[in-house]
C-alpha cells in the first residue's frame, strides 16, 4: 500500500476533503454469521455514486471474491427516503442520483475467521476490512469513522489499529489505505502489553491480543517468547520500526473456531491458530515471521505492490524478497532466540536447500517468475487441475533458499552477515518509504558488497535459475550437506486406492523422476511391478525397498482403461540433511564458528 506519513494524511483529510465515509455495524443475527452493515458517504460530488467490496486484500496478492457474501443492498438519502440501487457488476453498485449524502446499507455472510477473511458470532467478531467493507470508488483519501453495536454476549474487548474515538466502541482512519490495513478483533481478548525504547529514544507499546482458552500462566509464557522475537527482529536492522500510533498489536486467535493463518499490517498482524488445547509453541513460527514484516514487505516494499490496488490480483517481482527473506529470518530469528534449537533449525535449511535444487519449479524457473505466480496460488481458488509440481515452487521457500545462499556468500567473502543487506534495504527504501525494483536491490546489495558480485548473484539466481552449490557454501560453516536417502530408490509416485479396487496415481509425476521419464502420469491405474501385483502405495514402498538406484523394471498400467507395459530405470531418491563435521571428528574452525555464532548466538539481553 501507499505509504504517506500518518500526520500528512491527516492533516490532507482534514483540510481538503469535505467528504467522509461512515461506517455502522450491528449485528442482530451474529449466531447465523450476519451483520448489518451501514456505510454513510456524505458531501459527495454529483453524479452517480458507485460502491464496491474489495476483490483482494492487504498482504494477499490472489483475488479472493468477497463480494459474494455480501447480499440485501438497498440505498437512501438523508432523509431515509430510498434511492434506486443498481448492481453493475458482481460486487459493485451504483446509486444514479443522490443529493450529496448517500446510505447504502447491506447484510454481510462471515464464517471462516482466519487472516483473510472474517468470522462473525456472538461470542467473536473477526474482521479482516476488506473482506467487510464497501467503499466509495473515487473517495480513497476521504476520512473515515466507524462504530460498532457489539452483541450483548460478547465480551467487548476491542483489538484494533484504527484510531479510537471519544465516543466507546467508535475508531478512525484517516482514509481508505489505511482503514483496509486494520484488522478488528471483539470478543474475549487477554491483553499483554510491554513498552520499548526506540534507538531515537521514542517509545513504543507492543501488545499481544489473546482470543484463547488459556491459562494466565500460558498467556504470560506466549508473552515472554514474544518479547524474545520482537527484540531480536529489532536487532537485524538496527531499530524498531515507527509505528503510526505508538503501538503495534498482535492479534491473535488460537482456539477451534478459527483456521490457520497469519497476515502482516503496518502497526499489527492478524494470526490465527486451530488449535484445542493452547499451546504457546505452536505460535512462535509465525510470530516470528510476521512480526519481521513489519520492515520487510509493510515499509521495504516493492513498487510493484504500490499502491495496493483493492479491485484486482496484485502481482509482484519480488516476493521472494518480500516473503522468502521473511522466512528465512522468521526460522533465523528462532534460533538466534533459542526458541527453535539447531537440530530443528539444520533440517529447516535443509528443506530450503531442497526447495531450490530438487523442485522443477526452482530449476527452471526463476524467483521473479515464480513471485508473478501468486497472484494464482496466494489462497487463490480454482477447480480445474494445475502443473504447479512441474512449474512452481512457491516463492517463500525459494527466497528462503536465495537468502542462504547469499547469508553463506557474504560472510566468508565480505565478512557481513545477511543482515548488512536488509540493514541497507532498511536505511534506503524503509525509513525513506521509497518502494523497491529489481535494480535498485540489485545496487543496495553491490553498496554492501561489490558491484561485480551483486550483478552475478542477480543475473544467475535472481534473474535466473542456475543451480546453487549449496555443498560448498555450507562447507564454510562446517556442515556436510548429504542425501539422507542415498541408496534408496523411488520411482517417484504418490499413489491412493480410489475405493473401486483400483490403485490410482494422484499427483502429476514431476520432471526428473523415473516415472515422469517412464511416460507415468496422473490417474493412471497401476497394476504390477514386475509381476507383482500393487494394491497399496505400501505395496509400491515394499517393493521398492528391495531394488537401488539404476535398476531397471518392468511397470503394468492402466491409462485411460487401455492396458499398457513399460520399462522404468528407477533413480535415487533426493533428502538433502545437513551434518555437522565434529560428528565426523572434524574441527570446526574459527571461521566456521563465526557463521554457526550469527546462526545461534542471541544479540539481545
Amino acid at each position: 500500500m501507499k505509504k504517506i506519513p500518518l500526520a500528512l494524511l491527516l492533516l490532507t483529510a482534514l483540510s481538503s476533503y469535505g467528504q467522509q465515509m461512515h461506517y455502522q455495524v450491528s449485528f442482530p443475527n451474529a449466531v447465523h454469521h450476519e451483520a448489518h452493515i451501514e456505510l454513510t458517504a456524505s458531501h459527495i460530488p454529483s453524479g452517480p455514486a458507485v460502491f464496491r467490496m474489495s476483490r483482494s486484500s492487504p498482504g494477499r496478492y490472489a483475488t479472493h471474491e468477497f463480494g459474494k457474501n455480501v447480499y440485501d443492498v438497498t440505498a437512501r438519502d438523508r432523509n431515509g427516503k430510498n434511492l434506486t440501487v443498481k448492481r453493475i457488476d458482481g460486487d459493485v453498485y451504483e446509486v444514479p442520483q443522490h443529493d450529496g449524502a448517500v446510505t447504502i446499507a447491506y447484510t454481510l455472510y462471515a464464517n471462516y475467521a482466519d487472516g483473510t477473511y472474517a468470522g462473525i458470532d456472538p461470542e467473536s467478531i473477526h474482521l479482516n476490512m476488506p473482506a467487510c467493507f464497501m467503499w466509495m470508488k473515487g473517495q480513497d483519501n476521504a476520512p473515515i469513522s466507524i462504530s460498532f453495536d457489539i452483541p450483548k454476549e460478547n465480551k467487548g474487548v476491542i483489538a484494533t489499529q484504527l484510531f479510537p474515538a471519544d465516543v466507546p466502541n467508535n475508531f478512525t482512519a484517516p482514509g481508505l489505505q489505511y482503514f483496509m490495513d486494520c484488522p478488528t478483533k471483539i470478543g474475549d481478548l487477554h491483553f499483554r502489553e510491554w513498552k520499548v525504547t526506540n534507538t531515537n529514544g521514542k517509545i513504543y507499546t507492543i501488545r499481544v491480543a489473546l482470543e484463547a482458552n488459556a491459562t494466565e500462566q500460558q498467556i504470560d509464557e506466549l508473552t515472554e517468547k514474544t518479547k524474545k522475537i520482537t527484540a531480536e527482529a529489532k536487532e537485524v536492522f538496527g531499530e524498531y520500526a515507527p509505528y503510526d500510533h505508538g503501538t503495534y498489536t498482535f492479534i491473535i486467535s488460537a482456539n477451534p473456531y478459527v483456521f490457520g493463518d497469519g497476515m502482516e499490517h503496518r502497526n499489527s498482524t492478524m494470526i490465527t491458530q486451530t488449535m484445542g488445547s493452547f499451546n504457546p509453541n505452536w505460535l512462535t513460527g509465525v510470530i516470528s515471521h510476521e512480526y519481521f514484516h513489519n520492515w520487510n514487505v509493510e515499509r521495504i516494499r516493492p513498487k510493484t505492490l504500490e499502491p495496493f490496488n483493492f479491485e484486482k490480483s496484485n502481482m509482484s517481482n519480488e516476493l521472494w524478497c518480500a516473503e522468502g527473506f521473511t522466512q528465512y529470518y522468521g526460522e533465523l530469528i528462532l534460533a538466534r532466540t533459542g526458541l527453535r534449537d539447531p537440530k530443528t533449525y539444520l533440517a529447516t535449511l535443509a528443506a530450503f536447500v531442497n526447495a531450490k535444487q530438487n523442485t522443477p519449479g526452482a530449476r527452471y524457473y526463476s524467483p521473479i517468475q515464480a513471485s508473478n505466480h501468486a497472484v494464482f496460488v496466494d489462497a487463490g481458488v480454482s477447480i480445474d487441475r494445475t502443473n504447479y509440481p512441474n512449474m512452481f515452487t512457491t516463492y517463500y521457500y525459494y527466497g528462503a533458499a536465495i537468502a542462504l545462499a547469499l547469508d553463506l556468500e557474504m560472510q566468508p567473502n565480505y565478512h557481513k552477515t545477511i543482515d548488512a543487506f536488509m540493514q541497507a534495504m532498511w536505511k534506503r527504501f524503509g525509513k525513506t518509504e521509497i518502494p523497491y525494483t529489481i535494480a535498485t536491490m540489485q545496487e543496495t546489495l553491490a553498496s554492501v558488497t561489490d558491484a561485480t558480485f551483486a550483478a552475478s548473484f542477480f543475473d544467475k539466481y535472481i534473474r535466473g535459475h542456475e543451480s546453487i552449490d549449496y555443498a560448498t557454501l555450507l562447507a564454510k560453516a562446517g556442515y556436510e550437506l548429504k542425501n539422507a536417502s542415498e541408496g534408496k530408490a523411488t520411482l517417484g509416485v504418490s499413489a491412493q486406492p480410489d475405493g473401486q479396487g483400483r490403485l490410482v496415481i494422484t499427483r502429476n509425476t514431476t520432471k526428473g523422476t523415473a516415472a515422469y521419464e517412464a511416460g507415468l502420469d496422473i490417474n493412471d491405474e497401476l497394476l504390477s511391478f514386475d509381476g507383482t501385483t500393487v494394491k497399496t502405495m505400501t505395496d509400491i514402498n515394499d517393493f521398492l525397498q528391495q531394488k537401488k538406484p539404476g535398476d531397471m523394471i518392468t511397470v503394468r498400467y492402466k491409462h485411460r482403461d487401455k492396458e499398457k507395459t513399460v520399462s522404468v530405470t528407477l533413480k535415487e531418491q533426493a533428502l538433502p540433511t545437513l551434518i555437522p563435521i565434529e560428528e565426523k571428528g572434524q574441527t570446526v574452525t574459527e571461521s566456521m564458528q563465526q557463521i554457526r555464532d550469527s546462526w545461534f548466538k542471541t544479540r539481545t539481553h
